[in-house]
């Protein structure tokens, strides 16, 4: 494999310069408590289009023949890459075709279609938008512009190593996330070549979604494997097979690679938002979910990448709401009662007297599959956390009631 030098790095960089953000490197005290070492957040969410993936698609594209602008690009992507490459073919003026799933959130759809590139929507997941392009490609003769297996692609992303090392020198583990393998390759190669070039090693961790992760597998097997993925809240990582560049350089690079459940991905993003005041989209949040979750272990200054913040308001609401409960910092109860006067009163008493505060509350004698004389109360309670959601359930159940933690 022809891992790219330190030298393509910093030539891409300068391709860059003045095209994206030199996006902050922040501390996090709250991380750095829970790894026991000054742990630091890169905030690419911040950056031009809201992902680092601006970066690959600018490089890939200014690296285009004349004749090849001229045949125009086409892409396939859950959002981020869309939106990087509708954004450099627009400054390039070169038309751009972008096939997107069924799925993809609205505020990258309408981000990417503002950039002025055609959009087409087909599909469930991302792999078929990838083969909708390719076939596009062969039909028109556009150039295709993958999202994580082509070296320039991989050079670019790599660009976001190079600034790692700068704003901090001392660095000894990196945290980012992995779905087709470009962002992971390509920082980890430029980190390498500066850090090594003076003598130290980083540490660097890959994280996917548990429900979508085809490198541990791959990686076991020596090469790219495709999974069957499972929905996902972190669409933007949910990549069925790895892209062959990639992998090979990931395998050579990568020190390991951790996965993450969804609970532990919402728990991150509610971290995120009220510890950071970061808005993060859930594939940009799994590194900081393998550090609450225990999956990082660090000797030294360790940077979260925090790859991207595009997401959709309404499920930045639903993961709030999931991550509060996985935090055990709400819940909603079912509460069988005898159909009597005082029974609801009795029972927001004690929810009450336990130190919790109801949030909303839901009366019912119908569709519950209740004897004609039972009703059903059901109760949405906020809490400080999981031993306190405990003593609310058991003051319940000490009373004589019989609660039921609903799971969403």
């Amino acid at each position: 494999m022809n891992i790219p030098t330190l030298a393509e790095f910093e030539d891409a960089a300068a391709v860059l310069n003045g095209v994206i953000s030199h996006t902050p490197l922040e501390e996090s005290q709250h991380l750095s408590e829970v790894l026991g070492v000054p742990a630091y957040l890169k905030l690419e969410n911040l950056q031009r289009t809201g992902s680092f993936k601006i970066r690959g698609a600018t490089y890939r594209l200014s690296r285009l023949t004349e004749e090849e602008r001229a045949r125009g690009v086409v892409a396939a992507s859950a959002g981020n890459h869309a939106q990087g490459v509708a954004h450099a073919a627009q400054k390039l003026g070169i038309a751009a075709t972008i096939f997107m799933p069924l799925g993809v959130p609205v505020p990258k759809l309408l981000a990417t279609r503002g950039y002025g590139a055609e959009v087409v929507l087909e599909g469930a997941t991302v792999e078929t938008p990838l083969r909708l392009a390719a076939e596009f490609a062969e039909r028109t003769g556009a150039v295709l512009i993958h999202p994580f297996d082509h070296r320039d692609i991989i050079i670019g992303q790599g660009t976001l190593g190079l600034e790692l090392v700068q704003d901090l020198p001392e660095i000894e583990t990196v945290v980012l996330s992995i779905g087709g393998g470009g962002l992971a390759a390509g920082v980890a190669a430029a980190v390498r070549a500066r850090t090594e070039a003076v003598g130290r090693k980083v540490r660097i961790i890959g994280v996917q979604a548990t429900n979508s992760a085809a490198y541990p597998g791959s990686l076991a097997a020596g090469s790219p494997l495709e999974v069957a993925t499972r929905p996902t809240i972190a669409d933007g990582i949910a990549v069925a097979r790895p892209g062959d560049i990639p992998f090979e350089m990931i395998r050579q690079l990568v020190d390991e690679v951790v996965t993450v459940d969804e609970d532990d991905i919402a728990r991150a993003l509610l971290v995120l938002l009220e510890r950071a005041k970061q808005v993060v989209e859930p594939a940009g949040a799994v590194g900081v979910a393998a550090m609450l979750a225990g999956k990082v272990e660090a000797s030294g200054p360790t940077i979260s990448v925090l790859s991207g913040g595009n997401i959709d308001p309404l499920l930045l609401q639903r993961v709030v709401a999931h991550g509060l409960a996985a935090s055990g910092r709400y819940m909603t109860l079912r509460v069988p009662l005898p159909d009597r006067p005082g029974q609801l009163a009795r029972v927001s008493e004690l929810v009450a007297q336990a130190g919790a505060n109801v949030n909303e509350v839901l009366h019912t004698r119908h569709g519950q599959g209740m004897q004609i004389s039972d009703v059903v109360l059901q109760l949405s309670v906020e809490t400080r956390g999981e031993e306190h959601r405990q003593h609310v359930i058991r003051t319940l159940v000490e009373a004589g009631f019989e609660p039921t933690l609903v799971r969403d």
